[in-house]
């Protein structure tokens, strides 16, 4: 998720009436929480005659407690860390919507991994889109620094599913 849609999800939690909000994709985790005295004061009036929120804490999964401005820098430095580990290189990109295939058969080994070489259009995997089978190729030459997706993962249309460092 990027940074602004964990801002606003967090927003969304901490004006709803939700005590608690878990979110998993893939190797990706969010749990918010809010702490009991929160709950206590959800709902409550305040001098202007509006219904005052409850500010949630959020639990990261070391569960400890950190305040929503301290969730939000998190993300930031984490967002800005990510960027920083980004593999330079070029991606291959699904052309249509399908079901990526890692391997031209369940038993069989991928047809590409991290560290091997590739020929342009040389095939890395398939995606299948309305019981068609399309072999995807790459456009470079070089090595795979990344596999950017699952076996079996349903991709959208010029969703990079490999990194690949030209040489």
């Amino acid at each position: 998720m990027q940074q602004e849609e964990l801002k606003e999800l967090l927003a969304i939690f901490d004006q709803s009436t939700l005590t608690e909000f878990d979110l998993k994709d893939g190797t990706f985790e969010l749990y918010f929480n809010k702490t009991a005295a929160a709950r206590s004061q959800a709902g409550q009036v305040n001098n202007t005659g509006q219904t005052q929120a409850a500010e949630p804490t959020v639990e990261p999964t070391a569960n400890t407690q950190t305040t929503t401005q301290q969730t939000v820098q998190s993300v930031q430095a984490q967002t800005t860390e990510t960027a920083k580990e980004t593999v330079e290189g070029t991606d291959i990109v699904s052309p249509i919507v399908g079901v990526v295939y890692l391997r031209p058969a369940p038993e069989k080994e991928d047809f590409k991994k991290v560290g091997d070489h590739i020929e342009a259009g040389e095939v890395v995997c398939i995606v299948e889109a309305m019981k068609v089978m399309n072999e995807i190729t790459s456009d470079v030459s070089g090595e795979i620094v990344e596999v950017l997706v699952e076996n079996e993962q349903v991709v959208e249309f010029d969703q990079p599913l490999f990194r690949v460092k030209e040489g």
